[in-house]
């Protein structure tokens, strides 16, 4: 019974956006509104890693925290271009090879503070 209860809501909710004048529009209004909740929940939760963190990431050198901060920087335009850049093939490639990089400047990171 609880699975037809679930079906009959989600087909309610299809019929609207598919007939009613102005649906489309009301649910893209809806995902971009919950896409932006998600992005600030993950701002959030990065900005509580960077408190319970500050010591450790003050204490890495220089380089090493410019590294860290660059890497950020390049995930969160990643992000951000997300949409213009996977349009193409050439940008999707871009798109991957930067954010691959950024993992690998990570990784090295980790590895460089990992050894005594």
């Amino acid at each position: 019974m609880r699975t037809a209860r679930n079906i009959a809501i989600i087909a309610a909710l299809a019929f609207v956006v598919a007939f009613v004048p102005g649906g489309g529009q009301g649910a893209t209004a809806i995902v971009t509104a919950i896409s932006l909740c998600f992005l600030a929940v993950i701002a959030l939760a990065a900005f509580q890693i960077y408190r319970s963190q500050r010591l450790t990431i003050m204490s890495l050198a220089d380089r090493q925290r410019g590294l860290l901060a660059g890497a950020t920087g390049l995930v969160v335009l990643m992000i951000a271009g997300a949409d213009e850049m996977l349009e193409t093939g050439l940008g999707a490639v871009v798109w991957i090879a930067c954010l691959a990089g950024a993992i690998v400047a990570v990784w090295r990171l980790w590895v460089e503070t990992q050894t005594y």
